[in-house]
Parts: C-alpha cells; structure tokens; sequence
C-alpha cells in the first residue's frame, strides 16, 4: 500500500493515511474545535472517495484531535454570500437555500455511500453537524468523555443534515424526539446503553488502539463479502423485509463465488490468513 499512499492528495481539514487496507482520516483543526468549515465540506467527499478509489482499500476509520472531536457546522459557511445570497426574490433565495442544503447533505452520504466499511472514533463534544456525520457512519466507538448534541435546536432552527432522519434507526425513537425537542447533551454511558457506540474507552488512544483492531479484522475478510453486507444492510433499513430479501437473492445470483470460500476454509485449516483478491478498484468513467 505505500506506492498508494503516494497518490493521496493533501487536505487542509484532514490528514489521510493508508496502513494494511485501513483508510485513517483525522480532522486536523484542533485550534478551532475541528469546525466543519468551507473547506471540511469540499474535502470530506473527496478525501472519502479518494481512499475508495485506492487497490485493496477495506475500511475507513474517521477520528480527530484534540480536545474535542467537532463542534458542528462552522459559521463562516453561513455567513458566505457566494453560498447563500441574503437578499433578492424570497422564491429564489428559498431555491437556492433548498440546493444548498442538499449539497451539504450529499458531504456527510458519501459516508454512508462508500462501498466499504467506516467506523467513527469520538472524544470529547460532537455536536451539532457533527452528530449528523456520524449517523452516516457504519458503526460509532468513543471515549469516556464524550458528549453528543443535537445542538441546532437551542439556536433556533431544526437540523437538517441527517440526525433527524438516521438517528431514530439507531436508537429509541422516543428518546431521540427528547433529544431532538430540547436540544441537550447525551454522555457516551446513555449512548452505549440505547445502542448508538458499539463501545466506550477510557481515553483518546485506547479508543484508536481498539477502533484500529476492529478496523483489522473487518479487512482480514473477503472484501466482496464485507461490502456486500454493507449494501444489504443499507438497503434493508430503508426498505420492506420481503424487498430486502428479494434484492439479496438478487445479488447473491450476481456476486456470491465460491472462491473466496474455499480461501477462507484453507486458512483456517492451514491455521494463517486467507489472501482475497481485492475489490476492482473505482475510477472516473473510462479512465
């Protein structure tokens, strides 16, 4: 993977790194609380897709630095006339907000989008923007300290970044609507108890040591397999049982090979690990 890393391009709210097919983007702004700012928004598709794009890339792994790791939506991208216009026709200008707040949507779903695994590490405060990015996530880890936030509510407006619609698939609609009408902090205890972090740590490293492991072991399997439970699971949350299982046999008749099978049952009889053939890599059309 190291001539792959090469290729990586840089990124002023991230740094990127590829160790034995686990993608690492780190939010790299402690001295502004990792804000999500004009350029978080341009880069965090691409930085996603950019990792998606390398031979053999299995999972993702998103963290952060410092003391916290986002406090949400920056307010320069409000305050950008180039990106919502404050005056002219109300129609027009409500059109515009309407397009813009799509785009911002489609950042944090590229998340959601990417073929493989992505798996969120959180310490300290996650608010705001920031809770709606790890809803997209596949699975949620954090430390001790940390605190979750659906923070648009105490400044007055409802959030529209995707908290309101994921979240209440991943935890207790009831609770999520307490969270959502009053806007205040749930700890990481709350959040591992009603199922929204699959584990708590004691600090920042140990939560990278463990999310790192777990990264792992998702690549150690037939990547055609992961990425296929990640399709099926994704589908089966917005769709019927009987839809579900009828676009799995679907899928099944197209992709399942024995192959990968076969490679796995002789690893575990020769007791090492199995060597799968990595995914064909995503390109731009015809390149």
């Amino acid at each position: 993977m190291s001539e792959a890393v090469q290729t990586l391009p840089s990124f002023n709210s991230f740094n990127v790194s590829v160790d034995n097919h686990v993608g690492h983007i780190e939010f790299s702004r402690p001295e502004s609380l990792n804000s999500m700012n004009i350029d978080f928004w341009l880069e965090l598709p691409q930085a996603v897709r950019a990792l998606e794009g390398l031979d053999d890339l299995r999972v993702i792994v998103i963290s952060s630095t410092g003391k916290h790791f986002s406090a949400g939506m920056d307010l320069s991208v409000f305050q950008n006339p180039n990106t919502i216009p404050m005056t002219g026709d109300p129609g027009r200008m409500g059109e515009n907000l309407r397009r813009v707040v799509l785009q911002l949507q489609d950042t944090l779903t590229a998340i959601e989008k990417v073929r493989i695994p992505v798996l969120v590490a959180i310490q300290g405060g996650c608010i705001g923007g920031a809770l709606d990015l790890s809803c997209c996530a596949d699975s949620r880890y954090c430390t001790e300290d940390a605190y979750f936030t659906i923070k648009e509510t105490e400044i007055g407006m409802t959030a529209d970044m995707g908290t309101l619609q994921r979240l209440p698939k991943l935890m207790p609609e009831g609770v999520v609507r307490e969270l959502a009408y009053t806007g205040r902090k749930f700890g990481a205890n709350e959040c591992k108890q009603l199922g929204f972090v699959n584990e708590v740590y004691a600090d920042h490293q140990a939560m990278l040591d463990g999310v790192m492991e777990i990264a792992r072991k998702i690549a150690a399997n037939s990547p055609l397999a992961v990425t296929g439970c990640k399709e099926m699971l994704n589908y089966s949350r917005d769709h019927s049982v009987e839809d579900s299982l009828k676009y799995m046999a679907a899928w099944q008749s197209g992709m399942f090979r024995p192959q990968d099978m076969m490679k796995a049952f002789a690893a575990k009889v020769q007791k090492t690990e199995a060597a799968y053939d990595p995914l064909f890599p995503i390109k731009p059309l015809f390149e």
